[in-house]
């Protein structure tokens, strides 16, 4: 968890960033596996369910900004996003915030169901420099680009319906909790 935090917060490549984060994310997982217990392999199942739902919004939307000829990995591409797409700078910052483990979101409950020791909230607060260093470029800097962000209206409806059930996951996260559980019970 450290190694993944640490090197995540020096990164300026957005995937990088990402990549780095997983294996943080990793780490909460193998807390839930080392715990050797039905419900500490169950509430890794389901930490590894919500990273991989939250995981593919957030790439989901780096492929949605990038275009032919640009493929928006560097960080400083998603200076002033909220000018350019606010709906997807939302979309974006809802991802981020699920990725800390910002209540009420689907990671929030994960984390909390896995951690039984400080240090995972320690590097969870580490994890949350680095999304909101990316919050601040999309909402607080100018762009660099003044083009309109543009694509085809199933990729929108699809990442905006992929954010929401993640919202609402958090909201009530019981549902797939109790999917997890009964696996090992």
């Amino acid at each position: 968890m450290a190694a993944g935090n640490i090197i995540a917060i020096a990164q300026n490549n957005n995937k990088r960033m990402l990549a780095y984060s997983t294996i943080s994310h990793d780490g909460f997982i193998l807390l839930g596996i080392l715990a050797s217990t039905a419900d500490g392999y169950s509430l890794a199942m389901f930490y590894t369910l919500a990273y991989a739902i939250m995981s593919l919004g957030g790439f989901g939307i780096v492929l949605y900004i990038s275009r032919a000829g640009f493929e928006a990995e560097e960080l400083d591409d998603y200076r002033g996003l909220n000018q350019r797409s606010p709906w997807f700078a939302f979309m974006m910052l809802i991802l981020m915030f699920f990725m800390v483990g910002v209540p009420p979101t689907l990671c929030f409950w994960s984390k909390l169901a896995v951690l039984s020791a400080v240090v995972g909230v320690v590097f969870s607060i580490i994890g949350l420099f680095y999304y909101l260093r990316m919050a601040k470029l999309m909402y607080f800097d100018d762009a660099v680009e003044q083009q309109a962000i543009n694509c085809g209206r199933d990729m929108q409806i699809a990442l905006s319906t992929h954010s929401v059930t993640i919202l609402a996951l958090g909201i009530y996260p019981a549902g797939l909790m109790s999917i997890c559980a009964s696996v090992f019970s």
